[in-house]
């Protein structure tokens, strides 16, 4: 059988829907949260240098963009058969069925699968950083944008980590020689940025639309995060945690003339965003109803922007629902176990690194709008599924997005 029949005869089997298998990725700063449900003795399995696994990506075409990084890290691969020596990359499965899988209008539009989703987890707050806007991916090269969306399951925060408050951007009265004065610092002493941005302390089941053009350290939480596929960044905190960050990673991700100057580095940033005064009305992000029934409900968790939505299902102790969704989506069962369409379905308790699990799906087109039958077989325990989508899922707007900045 052709790879190209593989792939098809796999979706039939399916009935719409991929097994997809877990993807992993160290990063060489901060510590490990635990929280991502990796074996205990499985956080250093991709290489002592490579640093500790404290990321889990989802429904992903996009590489990692981190040195020593393998030629498929942070790449989905699609379970075919339960044979581990069978798995074939998602990418190929995008490429070989185009809009057969993700829907005619993504194909148009972005000619691709345009969004993956991932937790990280780390201990300890994340440093004060940047995602480069349309224009600074531009002036670089071949790299887009990472917007992002953040949503704090309780499912995967028993504990909230050394520091559960994030920072964003820049309070309003802080001015562009403030922060460029800081930078200028860089490797001198400790800059200290954060003193010049605004922090809000982390609520469970709550989320935050992240722009890219807008600097932010994360907190210690493990994060469910829907993002546009992207991977670049560039770092404007130089000592965090006891970590000493260098002037090549603030420098990330601008062109080679451009490294030096300030100016440059500083233009990656979206000031009216930064330091709007409005920053939770705009972004701050409660859940909101969508759908419910007997058994279930439906809410959205990511919306109110131009990229990614989510939505997060649940499925009541021996509840069954075929709910339809308006576009392809990956999902992630967080909680409890039962039946996704035609495959048994379960949050794990423990992964060893390499092993397969039941707990991720990406769903096409055609079977979302279909719809996909889910089924609660616990006696006890909701079956909780956390759905990932491009941005032609319908999503809610948010009023306070349209308004113009008033810095």
């Amino acid at each position: 059988m052709t790879r190209e029949a593989i792939i098809r005869s796999t979706l039939k089997a399916g009935e719409g829907v991929l097994r997809l298998t877990p993807t992993w990725v160290p990063r060489p700063f901060n510590r490990p949260g635990h929280r991502i449900r990796l074996h205990p003795d499985d956080y250093f399995a991709m290489g002592m240098d490579r640093g500790a696994i404290v990321e889990r990506w989802f429904s992903s075409i996009t590489h990692v963009e981190t040195a020593g990084a393998g030629p498929y890290e942070g790449m989905s691969f699609v379970n075919v058969d339960d044979d581990k020596d069978h798995v074939i990359l998602f990418k190929d499965f995008v490429d070989a069925l185009g809009a057969e899988l993700i829907g005619r209008e993504l194909m148009d539009r972005f000619g691709t699968w345009p969004m993956y989703s991932k937790f990280y987890d780390y201990e300890m707050p994340l440093f004060h950083h940047i995602h480069h806007g349309e224009a600074a991916c531009k002036r670089y090269g071949d790299v887009k944008p990472k917007h992002e969306h953040y949503f704090f399951p309780k499912q995967y925060n028993q504990t909230l980590g050394k520091m559960p408050v994030s920072y964003f951007g820049f309070d309003p009265s802080v001015t562009k020689e403030e922060v460029k004065a800081r930078l200028a610092n860089f490797t001198k002493c400790d800059g200290r940025i954060t003193e010049l941005s605004r922090a809000f302390r982390i609520e469970l089941d709550t989320g935050w639309y992240t722009p890219a053009g807008v600097v932010h350290a994360p907190g210690s939480l493990c994060t469910y995060e829907p993002q546009w596929n992207s991977d670049v960044m560039a770092m404007w905190e130089n000592v965090v945690n006891g970590e000493v960050f260098h002037w090549d990673d603030l420098a990330g991700y601008v062109p080679d003339a451009d490294k030096n100057n300030l100016d440059v580095i500083l233009d990656v940033a979206d000031w009216e965003i930064n330091t709007c005064p409005d920053y939770r009305e705009r972004f701050f992000r409660r859940p909101l109803p969508e759908r419910s029934g007997e058994g279930w409900d439906q809410k959205w968790i990511a919306y109110g922007n131009d990229y990614v939505g989510a939505k997060e299902l649940t499925v009541k102790p021996g509840g069954e629902v075929t709910i339809a969704d308006d576009a392809a989506y990956g999902c992630l069962v967080i909680e409890g176990h039962g039946r996704f369409g035609v495959f048994d379905c379960e949050s794990p308790t423990l992964i060893r690194y390499g092993d397969f699990t039941a707990d991720e799906f990406f769903v096409s087109h055609d079977a979302s709008v279909r719809g996909v039958t889910v089924k609660n077989t616990s006696r006890y325990e909701d079956l909780v599924i956390l759905k990932h989508f491009g941005p032609n899922c319908g999503m809610p707007e948010v009023e306070a997005m349209k308004r113009p900045f008033h810095t």
